[in-house]
Protein backbone atom coordinates (compact mmCIF):
# COMPACT_ATOMS: atom_id res chain seq x y z
CA UNK A 1 0.00 0.00 0.00
CA UNK A 2 1.33 3.50 -0.77
CA UNK A 3 2.12 5.62 2.30
CA UNK A 4 -0.49 7.86 3.85
CA UNK A 5 0.26 11.51 4.43
CA UNK A 6 1.72 12.74 7.69
CA UNK A 7 -1.35 14.90 8.27
CA UNK A 8 -3.55 11.85 8.75
CA UNK A 9 -0.91 9.66 10.39
CA UNK A 10 0.17 12.19 13.02
CA UNK A 11 -3.03 12.77 15.04
CA UNK A 12 -3.55 10.40 17.94
CA UNK A 13 -6.91 9.12 19.08
CA UNK A 14 -8.31 11.20 21.93
CA UNK A 15 -8.50 9.50 25.32
CA UNK A 16 -12.03 10.92 25.51
CA UNK A 17 -13.04 8.69 22.60
CA UNK A 18 -11.12 5.80 24.16
CA UNK A 19 -13.39 6.04 27.19
CA UNK A 20 -16.45 6.40 24.99
CA UNK A 21 -15.59 3.20 23.12
CA UNK A 22 -14.88 1.33 26.37
CA UNK A 23 -18.26 2.42 27.69
CA UNK A 24 -20.03 1.35 24.50
CA UNK A 25 -18.49 -2.11 24.80
CA UNK A 26 -19.23 -2.48 28.52
CA UNK A 27 -22.03 -4.68 29.79
CA UNK A 28 -23.97 -3.43 32.77
CA UNK A 29 -25.26 -0.19 34.24
CA UNK A 30 -23.01 2.79 33.59
CA UNK A 31 -23.46 6.42 34.55
CA UNK A 32 -22.18 8.19 31.42
CA UNK A 33 -20.62 11.54 32.32
CA UNK A 34 -17.84 11.58 29.73
CA UNK A 35 -19.48 13.16 26.66
CA UNK A 36 -20.88 16.66 26.17
CA UNK A 37 -24.26 15.43 25.00
CA UNK A 38 -27.43 17.08 26.36
CA UNK A 39 -29.86 14.48 27.67
CA UNK A 40 -32.80 16.46 26.26
CA UNK A 41 -34.48 15.65 22.98
CA UNK A 42 -34.77 18.34 20.33
CA UNK A 43 -37.99 20.29 21.09
CA UNK A 44 -41.08 19.32 19.11
CA UNK A 45 -41.51 22.59 17.23
CA UNK A 46 -37.98 22.25 15.83
CA UNK A 47 -38.59 18.67 14.70
CA UNK A 48 -41.92 19.72 13.16
CA UNK A 49 -40.20 22.44 11.12
CA UNK A 50 -37.73 19.90 9.75
CA UNK A 51 -40.52 17.47 8.89
CA UNK A 52 -42.46 20.19 7.07
CA UNK A 53 -39.37 21.12 5.08
CA UNK A 54 -38.76 17.51 4.07
CA UNK A 55 -42.38 16.88 3.13
CA UNK A 56 -42.56 20.14 1.15
CA UNK A 57 -39.62 19.04 -0.97
CA UNK A 58 -36.97 21.18 0.68
CA UNK A 59 -34.46 18.36 0.18
CA UNK A 60 -32.07 19.82 -2.38
CA UNK A 61 -28.71 21.57 -2.40
CA UNK A 62 -28.60 24.98 -0.79
CA UNK A 63 -26.14 27.82 -1.44
CA UNK A 64 -22.64 26.93 -0.26
CA UNK A 65 -22.93 29.47 2.55
CA UNK A 66 -26.33 28.14 3.61
CA UNK A 67 -29.80 29.44 2.88
CA UNK A 68 -30.39 33.15 3.19
CA UNK A 69 -33.23 32.40 5.61
CA UNK A 70 -30.99 30.42 7.96
CA UNK A 71 -28.20 32.98 7.80
CA UNK A 72 -30.72 35.73 8.46
CA UNK A 73 -32.01 33.86 11.53
CA UNK A 74 -28.45 33.49 12.87
CA UNK A 75 -27.74 37.16 12.11
CA UNK A 76 -30.86 38.24 14.00
CA UNK A 77 -30.03 36.16 17.09
CA UNK A 78 -26.43 37.36 17.17
CA UNK A 79 -27.63 40.96 16.97
CA UNK A 80 -30.45 40.65 19.52
CA UNK A 81 -28.56 38.63 22.14
CA UNK A 82 -24.94 39.64 21.71
CA UNK A 83 -24.93 42.98 19.87
CA UNK A 84 -23.03 41.46 16.96
CA UNK A 85 -23.64 43.00 13.55
CA UNK A 86 -23.03 40.22 11.03
CA UNK A 87 -24.87 40.41 7.72
CA UNK A 88 -25.74 37.34 5.67
CA UNK A 89 -22.58 37.85 3.56
CA UNK A 90 -20.54 37.61 6.77
CA UNK A 91 -21.97 34.23 7.77
CA UNK A 92 -21.45 30.67 6.65
CA UNK A 93 -23.77 27.94 7.94
CA UNK A 94 -21.67 24.87 8.68
CA UNK A 95 -22.01 21.17 9.44
CA UNK A 96 -21.79 21.70 13.17
CA UNK A 97 -19.39 23.94 15.03
CA UNK A 98 -16.67 21.40 14.16
CA UNK A 99 -16.69 22.33 10.48
CA UNK A 100 -16.77 26.03 11.34
CA UNK A 101 -13.61 25.59 13.41
CA UNK A 102 -11.87 23.56 10.71
CA UNK A 103 -12.72 26.14 8.05
CA UNK A 104 -11.45 28.91 10.33
CA UNK A 105 -8.16 27.07 10.88
CA UNK A 106 -7.74 26.25 7.18
CA UNK A 107 -8.34 29.91 6.35
CA UNK A 108 -5.90 31.33 8.89
CA UNK A 109 -3.10 28.81 9.54
CA UNK A 110 -0.61 28.08 6.76
CA UNK A 111 2.08 25.39 6.51
CA UNK A 112 4.50 25.73 9.42
CA UNK A 113 2.44 28.45 11.07
CA UNK A 114 1.19 28.26 14.64
CA UNK A 115 -2.26 27.83 16.10
CA UNK A 116 -2.17 28.77 19.77
CA UNK A 117 -4.73 28.04 22.50
CA UNK A 118 -4.86 28.40 26.30
CA UNK A 119 -4.99 25.03 28.05
CA UNK A 120 -6.57 22.82 29.21
CA UNK A 121 -8.07 22.84 25.76
CA UNK A 122 -10.31 20.87 23.45
CA UNK A 123 -8.09 18.34 21.60
CA UNK A 124 -9.57 18.87 18.13
CA UNK A 125 -7.75 22.18 17.72
CA UNK A 126 -4.43 20.35 17.59
CA UNK A 127 -5.72 17.91 14.99
CA UNK A 128 -7.13 20.73 12.89
CA UNK A 129 -3.78 22.55 13.00
CA UNK A 130 -2.13 19.36 11.73
CA UNK A 131 -4.67 19.12 8.89
CA UNK A 132 -3.65 22.65 7.90
CA UNK A 133 0.03 21.55 7.98
CA UNK A 134 0.54 23.95 10.83
CA UNK A 135 1.76 23.55 14.39
CA UNK A 136 -0.12 23.71 17.67
CA UNK A 137 0.96 25.34 20.93
CA UNK A 138 -0.86 24.94 24.22
CA UNK A 139 -0.40 27.77 26.73
CA UNK A 140 -0.92 26.13 30.11
CA UNK A 141 -3.14 28.16 32.42
CA UNK A 142 -2.46 27.75 36.15
CA UNK A 143 -4.77 25.48 38.13
CA UNK A 144 -4.21 27.69 41.17
CA UNK A 145 -6.36 30.41 39.62
CA UNK A 146 -9.06 27.97 38.51
CA UNK A 147 -7.83 28.20 34.90
CA UNK A 148 -8.79 31.83 34.50
CA UNK A 149 -7.45 33.28 31.27
CA UNK A 150 -4.02 34.81 31.95
CA UNK A 151 -3.48 37.23 29.06
CA UNK A 152 0.18 37.75 29.96
CA UNK A 153 0.92 34.06 29.40
CA UNK A 154 -0.92 34.02 26.09
CA UNK A 155 0.56 37.26 24.79
CA UNK A 156 4.08 36.21 25.80
CA UNK A 157 3.64 32.95 23.88
CA UNK A 158 2.81 34.73 20.62
CA UNK A 159 5.50 35.07 17.98
CA UNK A 160 5.90 35.97 14.34
CA UNK A 161 4.85 32.39 13.56
CA UNK A 162 1.50 32.74 15.35
CA UNK A 163 -1.24 32.78 12.73
CA UNK A 164 -4.29 32.36 14.99
CA UNK A 165 -5.28 32.14 18.66
CA UNK A 166 -8.33 30.21 19.84
CA UNK A 167 -10.34 31.59 22.76
CA UNK A 168 -12.92 29.09 24.01
CA UNK A 169 -15.40 30.76 26.31
CA UNK A 170 -17.33 29.33 28.06
CA UNK A 171 -14.52 26.84 28.19
CA UNK A 172 -14.43 23.16 27.44
CA UNK A 173 -13.25 21.42 29.65
CA UNK A 174 -13.05 23.82 32.61
CA UNK A 175 -16.41 25.59 32.44
CA UNK A 176 -14.73 28.96 32.97
CA UNK A 177 -16.04 32.13 31.32
CA UNK A 178 -13.16 34.42 30.44
CA UNK A 179 -13.08 38.03 31.58
CA UNK A 180 -13.73 40.44 28.68
CA UNK A 181 -10.75 42.65 29.57
CA UNK A 182 -8.43 39.63 29.44
CA UNK A 183 -9.83 38.59 26.06
CA UNK A 184 -9.43 42.15 24.80
CA UNK A 185 -5.72 42.05 25.58
CA UNK A 186 -5.34 38.87 23.58
CA UNK A 187 -7.31 40.33 20.66
CA UNK A 188 -5.15 43.46 20.64
CA UNK A 189 -1.92 41.46 20.81
CA UNK A 190 -3.08 39.19 18.00
CA UNK A 191 -3.62 42.24 15.82
CA UNK A 192 -0.09 43.40 16.61
CA UNK A 193 1.22 40.00 15.49
CA UNK A 194 -0.94 40.07 12.35
CA UNK A 195 -2.79 37.01 13.68
CA UNK A 196 -6.45 36.03 13.81
CA UNK A 197 -8.52 35.23 16.88
CA UNK A 198 -10.99 32.35 16.58
CA UNK A 199 -13.70 32.79 19.22
CA UNK A 200 -15.13 29.34 19.89
CA UNK A 201 -18.45 30.26 21.50
CA UNK A 202 -20.57 27.15 21.01
CA UNK A 203 -21.48 27.29 24.73
CA UNK A 204 -22.15 31.04 24.83
CA UNK A 205 -25.86 30.55 25.58
CA UNK A 206 -24.90 28.58 28.69
CA UNK A 207 -23.36 31.24 30.96
CA UNK A 208 -24.55 31.07 34.59
CA UNK A 209 -22.60 33.55 36.72
CA UNK A 210 -21.68 36.19 34.13
CA UNK A 211 -23.48 37.85 31.27
CA UNK A 212 -23.05 36.07 27.95
CA UNK A 213 -20.82 38.39 25.91
CA UNK A 214 -19.17 37.54 22.62
CA UNK A 215 -15.48 38.26 22.13
CA UNK A 216 -16.11 40.09 18.86
CA UNK A 217 -18.73 42.31 20.52
CA UNK A 218 -16.59 43.76 23.28
CA UNK A 219 -13.56 43.92 20.99
CA UNK A 220 -15.49 46.17 18.60
CA UNK A 221 -15.98 43.42 15.99
CA UNK A 222 -12.56 43.77 14.33
CA UNK A 223 -11.88 42.03 11.02
CA UNK A 224 -9.30 39.66 12.54
CA UNK A 225 -11.83 37.98 14.90
CA UNK A 226 -13.82 34.99 13.62
CA UNK A 227 -16.81 33.78 15.63
CA UNK A 228 -17.91 30.14 15.84
CA UNK A 229 -21.37 29.16 17.08
CA UNK A 230 -23.61 26.12 17.07
CA UNK A 231 -27.12 24.85 17.72
CA UNK A 232 -25.76 21.61 19.21
CA UNK A 233 -25.45 22.32 22.91
CA UNK A 234 -27.95 24.98 24.00
CA UNK A 235 -30.63 23.74 21.58
CA UNK A 236 -30.15 19.97 22.11
CA UNK A 237 -29.37 19.51 18.42
CA UNK A 238 -26.05 17.65 18.41
CA UNK A 239 -27.18 15.16 15.78
CA UNK A 240 -28.50 17.83 13.41
CA UNK A 241 -24.95 19.09 12.80
CA UNK A 242 -25.71 22.77 12.43
CA UNK A 243 -23.25 25.54 13.29
CA UNK A 244 -21.89 28.74 11.81
CA UNK A 245 -18.81 30.81 11.18
CA UNK A 246 -19.07 34.61 11.24
CA UNK A 247 -16.48 37.19 10.29
CA UNK A 248 -15.25 39.68 7.75
CA UNK A 249 -17.03 39.33 4.40
CA UNK A 250 -13.78 38.92 2.44
CA UNK A 251 -12.67 36.09 4.74
CA UNK A 252 -16.06 34.40 4.55
CA UNK A 253 -16.06 34.59 0.76
CA UNK A 254 -12.84 32.57 0.65
CA UNK A 255 -14.10 30.16 3.31
CA UNK A 256 -17.25 29.48 1.31
CA UNK A 257 -15.14 28.77 -1.78
CA UNK A 258 -13.10 26.19 0.14
CA UNK A 259 -16.15 24.44 1.54
CA UNK A 260 -17.34 23.78 -2.02
CA UNK A 261 -14.79 20.97 -1.88
CA UNK A 262 -15.57 19.71 1.63
CA UNK A 263 -19.25 19.43 2.55
CA UNK A 264 -20.54 21.72 -0.23
CA UNK A 265 -23.44 22.92 1.94
CA UNK A 266 -25.27 22.05 5.15
CA UNK A 267 -28.36 19.86 5.20
CA UNK A 268 -31.40 21.75 3.91
CA UNK A 269 -33.60 20.06 6.50
CA UNK A 270 -31.21 20.86 9.37
CA UNK A 271 -31.21 24.51 8.31
CA UNK A 272 -34.99 24.60 8.49
CA UNK A 273 -34.76 23.12 11.98
CA UNK A 274 -32.19 25.72 13.00
CA UNK A 275 -34.43 28.56 11.85
CA UNK A 276 -37.19 27.23 14.10
CA UNK A 277 -34.83 26.77 17.03
CA UNK A 278 -33.34 30.25 16.75
CA UNK A 279 -36.47 32.26 16.02
CA UNK A 280 -39.33 30.12 17.36
CA UNK A 281 -40.58 29.57 20.93
CA UNK A 282 -37.70 29.78 23.40
CA UNK A 283 -39.39 28.30 26.46
CA UNK A 284 -38.01 24.76 25.93
CA UNK A 285 -34.47 26.10 25.74
CA UNK A 286 -34.97 28.30 28.78
CA UNK A 287 -36.08 25.20 30.69
CA UNK A 288 -32.94 23.38 29.56
CA UNK A 289 -30.79 26.29 30.69
CA UNK A 290 -32.43 26.30 34.13
CA UNK A 291 -31.88 22.54 34.42
CA UNK A 292 -28.20 22.86 33.51
CA UNK A 293 -27.73 25.62 36.07
CA UNK A 294 -29.36 23.50 38.81
CA UNK A 295 -27.16 20.55 37.85
CA UNK A 296 -24.09 22.78 37.94
CA UNK A 297 -24.92 23.72 41.54
CA UNK A 298 -25.54 20.10 42.50
CA UNK A 299 -22.23 18.93 41.02
CA UNK A 300 -20.19 21.79 42.44
CA UNK A 301 -21.59 21.30 45.95
CA UNK A 302 -21.20 17.51 45.85
CA UNK A 303 -17.61 17.63 44.57
CA UNK A 304 -16.74 19.90 47.48
CA UNK A 305 -17.78 17.07 49.81
CA UNK A 306 -15.46 14.46 48.27
CA UNK A 307 -12.15 14.24 50.15
CA UNK A 308 -9.09 15.16 48.14
CA UNK A 309 -11.00 16.60 45.17
CA UNK A 310 -10.85 20.22 44.02
CA UNK A 311 -12.64 21.81 41.07
CA UNK A 312 -13.20 25.42 39.98
CA UNK A 313 -16.84 26.46 39.96
CA UNK A 314 -18.17 26.06 36.41
CA UNK A 315 -19.41 29.43 35.18
CA UNK A 316 -20.70 28.15 31.85
CA UNK A 317 -21.08 25.13 29.55
CA UNK A 318 -21.87 21.84 31.33
CA UNK A 319 -18.52 20.58 32.54
CA UNK A 320 -16.68 20.36 35.83
CA UNK A 321 -12.92 19.88 35.68
CA UNK A 322 -11.75 18.15 38.80
CA UNK A 323 -8.38 17.41 40.32
CA UNK A 324 -8.55 14.12 42.25
CA UNK A 325 -4.88 14.21 43.19
CA UNK A 326 -3.61 11.46 40.85
CA UNK A 327 -0.94 11.32 38.17
CA UNK A 328 -2.54 9.03 35.58
CA UNK A 329 -6.03 10.25 34.76
CA UNK A 330 -6.58 7.64 32.01
CA UNK A 331 -5.82 4.79 34.40
CA UNK A 332 -8.16 6.35 36.95
CA UNK A 333 -10.93 6.78 34.37
CA UNK A 334 -10.63 3.13 33.34
CA UNK A 335 -10.73 2.06 37.01
CA UNK A 336 -13.87 4.11 37.63
CA UNK A 337 -15.59 2.59 34.61
CA UNK A 338 -14.64 -1.05 35.17
CA UNK A 339 -14.90 -1.21 38.95
CA UNK A 340 -17.53 1.40 39.80
CA UNK A 341 -19.63 1.94 36.69
CA UNK A 342 -19.11 5.67 36.19
CA UNK A 343 -17.53 7.14 33.05
CA UNK A 344 -15.58 10.43 32.99
CA UNK A 345 -13.18 11.89 30.43
CA UNK A 346 -9.48 11.82 31.35
CA UNK A 347 -7.94 15.24 31.70
CA UNK A 348 -4.94 14.06 29.68
CA UNK A 349 -7.21 14.28 26.66
CA UNK A 350 -7.23 18.08 27.03
CA UNK A 351 -3.52 18.75 26.74
CA UNK A 352 -0.63 18.94 29.16
CA UNK A 353 -2.50 21.29 31.50
CA UNK A 354 -5.13 18.60 32.02
CA UNK A 355 -2.78 15.90 33.27
CA UNK A 356 -4.08 14.16 36.39
CA UNK A 357 -7.57 15.65 36.04
CA UNK A 358 -11.01 14.39 35.04
CA UNK A 359 -13.76 16.14 33.10
CA UNK A 360 -17.30 15.48 34.28
CA UNK A 361 -20.24 16.38 32.05
CA UNK A 362 -23.36 17.38 33.98
CA UNK A 363 -25.56 17.13 30.88
CA UNK A 364 -27.44 14.35 32.63
CA UNK A 365 -30.36 14.06 35.03
CA UNK A 366 -30.02 15.04 38.67
CA UNK A 367 -30.72 11.46 39.74
CA UNK A 368 -28.00 10.05 37.51
CA UNK A 369 -25.59 12.77 38.58
CA UNK A 370 -26.14 11.91 42.24
CA UNK A 371 -25.56 8.24 41.50
CA UNK A 372 -22.49 8.99 39.41
CA UNK A 373 -20.96 11.25 42.05
CA UNK A 374 -21.50 8.58 44.70
CA UNK A 375 -19.75 6.07 42.46
CA UNK A 376 -16.96 8.55 41.81
CA UNK A 377 -16.33 9.03 45.51
CA UNK A 378 -16.31 5.26 46.09
CA UNK A 379 -13.96 4.74 43.16
CA UNK A 380 -11.49 7.37 44.26
CA UNK A 381 -11.23 5.72 47.66
CA UNK A 382 -10.15 2.44 46.05
CA UNK A 383 -7.69 3.73 43.44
Amino acid sequence: MPPLTARVRAPERSSIRVMYDLAEAHDGDLVRLEVGEPDFDTPEHVVDAAMRAARDGDTHYTPNAGTVACRDAISTVLADRYDLDYGVDELCVTVGGMEALLLAVLATVGPGEELLAPGPTWPNYETQAALADGTFTEVELPAETGYDLDPDLVVDAMSDDTAAVVLTTPNNPTGRVYDPADCQRVVDAARDHDAFVVADEVYLSLCYDRDARAVAEYAGQPDHVLTVGSCSKAYAMTGWRLGWLAGDADVLERVVTVRESTTACPSSVAQAAAEAALTGPQEPFEEMYAAFEERRDLVHDRLAEIPGVTAPRPEGAFYAFLDPGVDDSLALAKHLLREHGVVLAPGSGFGDAGRGHLRLSFANSRARLREGLDRLEAGLSTF
